[in-house]
């Protein structure tokens, strides 16, 4: 099977695709993006959270076929070159990147909320994450990190 879609801005095309491979695999395996983390392949970690068409997703549960002529923008993509994201840099800066494993799932997340609610509240921030998992932490320096990112990301 063949894959045509855009890609962080970047018309890609992918030969040699299995049709149950999932948009996860094909990023990772085949395009060679291997920000989108496979953790569960069931939705439910958000580690593998991307953009398709805009609307944030669990990149396991969509079939790489359905991406075809469609917009897809990865972690990777939101940096402007070697300059990150506001959210990438508040991540950073925040200590909310422990073991990395969660990072790109929760900052594409972020990305989205703040489009959405540039200035949100905690309640608001915990339900906008809570189908993103993370391990390592009590999720206190994430909060932070977003918290940070809203007064920079509404600067912009």
């Amino acid at each position: 099977m063949r894959l045509n879609c855009m890609v962080n801005g970047e018309h890609r095309e992918v030969d040699g695709l299995c049709g149950a491979e999932s948009l996860l695999f094909a990023l990772r395996e085949h395009m060679g993006l291997p920000g989108a983390k496979n953790a569960c392949e069931q939705g439910e970690c958000g580690s593998c959270t991307i953009y398709l068409d805009g609307a944030a997703v669990c990149s396991c549960l969509v079939a790489a076929g359905q991406a075809e002529g469609r917009e897809v923008v990865t972690v990777e993509g939101l940096a402007d070159g070697e300059d990150l994201h506001p959210v990438q840099e508040a991540f950073l800066e925040a200590g909310a990147v422990q073991c990395g494993f969660c990072t790109p799932g929760l900052v594409v997340a972020v990305h989205d909320l703040l489009a959405r609610t540039p200035e949100p509240d905690d309640a608001t921030i915990r339900e906008a994450l809570a189908g993103n998992l993370c391990r390592c932490t009590g999720y206190e320096k994430i909060i932070d990190a977003v918290r940070l990112a809203a007064t920079r990301v509404g600067a912009l």
